[in-house]
């Protein structure tokens, strides 16, 4: 699996991380998050991402990984959910921090990013001072941002974050025409979050209420085809677009996790494929107002 800096961190993340929600809810047999956990990494996957409010996610990173902490590249976010104290407070980003570091079984973590947090609380500034403040204290690497839209850009334009998540995916690719330029321009390390747009092809016809409905919509607007399957499609345009350092895919099938990781060792898909698909979504994106 192909290595990239991660901005001017000096952190080194491979081109496909693994996404740990769907490791956290409580139907997860103990016994097979367990093997994916290893399987993530013994496939050459060194970037793992996971969240305050992914279920059980961070402690089981904690209890499964923790003797092999030195294998990967950890990143969580936080921002709320700690109990007694206000969501989105100088407080909460601390004690979420240290929380985390109790569930995730370490003393440092890699990444740590304020969860889509609302742009007026950003323009405060508070909750970028716990962080800084963790950072310094040695508890956090990187102080970084995960979002869209406006806030992202705030995040990105404001100089005072180490790296992102942004959606970027063959539907969603409005940080990649502004925004992604001027991270890193600004050394700024980049993860790409839903590099597969929630996988849209699975349904012939409208998924009336799914998630990814706004993306199914967006591709039959697109009206696109190629010989490769869309799977491959999406994980090859995401990881190999430029400045972004690694997508981040979850799952909880260890077949699919190999997989994922072989099409992405493929490297960068041809260039009419790629033209096609950019000029594509311009051409059909002017109606799109922001990032899903």
């Amino acid at each position: 699996m192909e290595k990239r800096a991660f901005g001017n961190t000096g952190l080194e993340v491979s081109a496909l991380g693994f996404g740990a929600g769907l490791i956290g809810g409580a139907d997860m047999d103990e016994s097979k998050v367990e093997r994916l956990l290893h399987a993530v990494l013994d496939c050459g996957i060194n970037l793992i991402d996971t969240a305050r409010g992914y279920g059980s996610s961070e402690e089981r990173i904690g209890r499964y990984l923790s003797g092999r902490r030195h294998d990967f590249v950890l990143s969580t976010k936080v921002g709320y959910g700690v109990p007694g104290v206000p969501d989105w407070t100088y407080d909460c980003i601390v004690a979420g921090v240290d929380a985390a570091l109790k569930r995730l079984r370490c003393d440092t973590i890699d990444i740590v990013h304020l969860h889509t947090c609302p742009t007026d609380v950003l323009q405060r500034g508070d909750v970028i001072d716990a962080l800084d403040r963790v950072q310094r204290a040695g508890k956090v690497r990187v102080v970084a941002y995960a979002g869209d839209n406006e806030a992202l850009r705030y995040a990105v334009d404001s100089g005072r974050f180490g790296s992102v998540i942004a959606s970027v995916n063959i539907c969603d690719q409005r940080f990649v025409n502004r925004g992604l330029h001027e991270a890193k321009r600004r050394h700024m390390g980049v993860i790409a979050k839903r590099p597969v747009a929630n996988a849209p092809w699975r349904f012939e016809e409208r998924p009336v209420g799914h998630y990814c409905e706004p993306y199914w919509e967006r591709l039959q607007t697109m009206n696109l085809a190629f010989d490769l399957p869309w799977q491959e499609i999406a994980l090859r345009f995401a990881a190999y677009t430029f400045g972004v350092d690694s997508c981040i895919v979850g799952t909880t099938n260890e077949h699919h996790l190999r997989d994922n990781a072989e099409i992405v060792s493929r490297g960068k898909l041809p260039d009419e494929v790629v033209d096609r698909l950019r000029s594509r979504f311009l051409e059909c994106g002017a109606d799109w107002e922001s990032e899903i």
